[in-house]
């Protein structure tokens, strides 16, 4: 059997030390440790540039080194990506490709300027047919999508073929929902009736943090004998021709009923949830504040905090929805969507023309607001001493 396996390695860029140390210690360095002791293995790996700088500020330089000789050996692939992890179908284009320009910056100054980046991973695996001519437009060959965005429903993809998108021209492949959605090196130790080919993407994470893998699968399943790996790129080139497809818009996480409702993001964009309408409204108004005062002498400090504040994580914490299904919490965290707010307010506030004295206020009145509905929410419908 052939398994291609993608990895999302990503924490967001606000997050406490303890937060990054634990995900790296449980997950990332187990993840690398398996690969050092199986050199047949491979892997391929989005590792956002946001968490580079906070391993780098954390001191993990061996961590790093490690997954350098990992690349040199072949046995880690890199794809680009958003540095701070924004979902690009509802970024501004210039912030879209802003981000996507400083990611492959860190990565070559991290992993040398010869690091190749093909394939490009679209956060929260969302896709839109703009966003994709923003990827294609950035110099990348390749996207990993979830099933769902082949034709708006699961089941229905040949996941042997390599697909071309209509709207791009970027060569894509799909993962398989159902399997990503497991413990993919516990069945496939068990020796799960699978034909000759099984692509699955998810979170990091899931190796060490959200699943307690005691019993060691993830090593077991990279010296199955049975099993062979490769990574995506490879994998491309040896599946010519490509099969033109007409894309829809989705995630790795949407359902059949939210893409034919016309709702593909509704993890980050719910028109039935009033603290994502509010945040989203907040967030356009930050938005068209720095592109109005984009000369502005302090644009630095402006981009830098409304990167962070745009964050996938941010509205997806706001989301409410049950996780465990994927070995995950309630998506409901008062504390993560306020660092949001937080950091979207610190780009107004980072204005220096006077001339946006009257405007600034009107951010501080509508920051508030949110604030208020975000605890009024928590302590109302979601506070577990209720």
């Amino acid at each position: 059997m052939l398994w291609i396996n993608f990895l999302h390695i990503y924490q967001p860029p606000d997050s406490e030390n303890y937060v990054i140390k634990e995900a790296t210690e449980k997950s990332y360095v187990r993840i690398v440790s398996a690969l050092e002791k199986n050199p047949a293995a491979k892997f391929t790996m989005n590792i956002a540039g946001c968490l580079i700088e906070r391993w780098q500020e954390l001191h993990y330089f061996d961590l790093i080194e490690r997954i350098k000789k990992l690349i040199a050996a072949g046995q880690i692939e890199l794809t680009g990506s958003a540095m701070y992890h924004c979902l690009l179908p509802l970024t501004p284009k210039p912030e879209a490709a802003r981000q996507i320009k400083e990611n492959t910056r860190i990565l070559k100054s991290v992993f040398g300027d010869e690091l190749k980046l093909r394939g490009f991973f679209m956060p929260e695996m969302a896709y839109s047919p703009e966003a994709a001519k923003i990827v294609k437009n950035s110099g990348f060959e390749w996207l990993i999508l979830d099933e769902i965005c082949h034709a708006g429903k699961l089941g229905e993809v040949d996941f042997s073929k390599v697909y071309r998108d209509k709207a791009s021209g970027l060569k894509v492949i799909f993962r398989s929902r159902q399997y990503s959605s497991r413990y993919v090196p516990k069945i496939i130790n068990k020796k799960y009736p699978f034909q000759d080919l099984l692509i699955t993407a998810s979170d990091g994470e899931l190796y060490g943090l959200h699943y307690h893998d005691e019993g060691g699968e993830l090593e077991k399943s990279l010296g199955n004998a049975d099993v062979q790996m490769e990574n995506i790129s490879a994998f491309i080139d040896s599946h010519r021709p490509y099969y033109v497809a007409e894309l829809v818009k989705g995630n790795w996480e949407a359902s059949e009923e939210e893409i034919q409702n016309g709702n593909p993001y509704a993890l980050w964009l719910n028109n039935n949830n009033e603290v994502h309408l509010q945040l989203w409204r907040f967030a356009e108004m930050i938005i068209a504040l720095v592109e109005k005062y984009r000369l502005d002498r302090n644009r630095k400090w402006m981009h830098y905090y409304l990167s962070r504040g745009l964050a996938s994580c941010t509205f997806w914490w706001a989301s409410a929805k049950d996780f465990s299904h994927l070995f995950g919490p309630t998506a409901w965290n008062p504390d993560v969507i306020e660092r949001g707010v937080n950091n979207l307010i610190r780009a107004a506030r980072s204005i220096e023309d006077k001339n946006s004295r009257q405007e600034k206020i009107k951010a501080e009145t509508e920051c508030l607001q949110i604030k208020q509905l975000i605890w009024q929410k928590h302590w109302e419908e979601h506070w577990g001493g209720k």
